[in-house]
């Protein structure tokens, strides 16, 4: 059984010397179309694993473009720095181009294992993600530089990075690339390639552990081509006729419907949590809480990084609009002396405790153990909370505190100290909102999403919709 997956190039015996050095400049147009083709191409591969699973079948309009996403990223990569193998501009097509000096097929499969789609991607093709992460780009080399400000940049690759590097700087001084680094090269991305058509459902015939070397695809296997395990005969390559052509308008209309269904999608998740938030997660007062989070010091106060707030608008109306009225709670350890919590401008707060031992919550980890402070050095405030009339909102006790706070625009900032001002501090804290518009965000979310999922199936369908040539059954 010949491999379904056939990839050659022909090194150009005319490359530039110096081209190499720019080379990532020329391909950033097609970077760009080929992250929204990449793109496509993860959602066609989910739709053709649906397919595979009911039918046994890979739709043959999807896998005429899949191979096409992966012919262009093939030349892109033979231009630049996957080989640097010639200096012939890639063209923007996913159609084969005879005279193009790189070139890749894959035999269109009659019939596709059913079960084998569950597993192939994921865990047949392990061994082979472990190998080519070496080749494609896993770190096997690594060059780290520290800059004179204290910081560093560094660069790596894999070993097709390598090679292709050792023969650029080869050409360079010499004018000709390295005949057998040419031949490893191909023979690597032949196997890169290989594993990205198998993991892309497109074939059940296992990757080969070989390494053909060389610009020609050889025309049989050293040795037996095994199926994966569990596989399904009738792999061999079929003789079916391609689909309609991929024209520039189609692949637009496929691109477009692509990112159109992933925005959908991730709008609905977005929709679907907004949701969750305004029912499941209300309190019987109304209030949407965070998680609770223990905090403790053992100087004077606990004090919240200040927070902003702004709106163009009156300050009455916009915060009040999207966030209601806020609420602080503090659960004091039981036993402990009375805590205050108040909340207030942050620069009364700032000078309030200027020259006072404090400590600002940084950072707030919902795993335990995870929240970290900063300290500020100094003595005891110059009095007690109680006493200072500054707070916009405030509570004190020994038991359950709650503050409750119409945000206004300006700098703000919270407080937690004991009522008397003296040292050490310790309470399980949690902050919500009534939050009113968390309701007509979900309806909007949820509305915008579909809007989207019904633009992108009408361009999906009209992409993707079988077509006949003429003459054609």
């Amino acid at each position: 059984m010949s491999a379904p997956v056939h990839l050659d190039a022909t090194l150009d015996r005319q490359e530039s010397r110096w081209l190499w050095l720019v080379k990532w400049i020329l391909v950033i147009p097609h970077y760009i179309v080929l992250a929204f083709l990449w793109l496509a191409f993860f959602v066609t591969t989910c739709f053709a694993f649906v397919a595979i699973l009911f039918t046994g079948h890979y739709p043959r309009g999807i896998f005429d473009f899949n191979v096409g996403v992966l012919r262009w990223s093939w030349r892109v990569a033979f231009y630049a720095y996957g080989a640097l193998g010639t200096d012939r501009y890639p063209p923007f097509t996913l159609a084969e181009v005879p005279d193009y000096p790189a070139h890749l097929s894959i035999d269109y499969p009659e019939q596709l294992s059913r079960g084998l789609v569950l597993v192939k991607w994921w865990l047949l093709a392990l061994p082979h993600y472990l190998i080519v992460g070496f080749f494609a780009g896993g770190g096997w080399f690594t060059i780290r530089q520290t800059t004179s400000d204290g910081g560093s940049w560094e660069v790596g690759g894999g070993l097709i990075g390598l090679l292709v590097l050792v023969a650029a700087v080869v050409l360079l001084f010499t004018g000709r690339y390295p005949q057998p680094i040419f031949d490893l090269v191909l023979g690597l991305n032949r196997w890169v390639i290989r594993v990205a058509a198998y993991a892309a459902l497109m074939t059940d015939v296992y990757p080969p552990f070989r390494l053909d070397q060389g610009g020609q695809e050889p025309a049989g296997p050293a040795g037996p081509v095994a199926p994966a395990p569990f596989a399904d005969p009738g792999g061999a390559a079929a003789s079916a006729p391609p689909s309609r052509p991929w024209t520039t308008g189609r692949v637009v209309a496929l691109v477009l419907g692509c990112v159109l269904l992933t925005g959908s999608l991730t709008l609905g998740v977005g929709g679907a949590f907004l949701g969750l938030a305004n029912t499941a997660l209300r309190d019987e007062n109304g209030y949407v809480m965070t998680g609770s989070h223990d905090l403790s010091t053992d100087t004077y106060a606990l004090v919240s990084p200040s927070f902003e707030v702004h709106a163009d608008a009156p300050a009455e109306n916009v915060p009040e609009d999207l966030l209601g009225t806020v609420k602080i709670s503090a659960e004091a350890t039981p036993g402990s002396e009375p805590v205050f919590l108040g909340i207030a401008p942050a620069r009364d707060v700032e000078l309030y405790l200027s020259g006072v031992a404090s400590d600002t919550v940084e950072h707030l980890s919902d795993f335990g153990g995870g929240t970290s402070y900063d300290r500020s050095p100094g003595g005891p405030p110059p009095g007690a909370p109680t006493e200072e009339g500054f707070w916009t909102s405030s509570d004190q006790g020994t038991g359950n505190l709650e503050v409750a706070w119409k945000p206004r625009n300006g700098d703000w900032a919270i407080v937690l100290m004991q009522a008397d001002g003296g040292m050490g501090v310790a309470a399980s804290v949690e902050i919500g909102a009534t939050a009113p518009f968390l309701g007509w965000a979900t309806a909007v979310t949820l509305v915008l999403a579909g809007l989207l999922a019904v633009a992108s199936t009408g361009l999906l369908v009209s992409s993707l919709r079988t077509g006949r040539r003429a003459g054609r059954p």
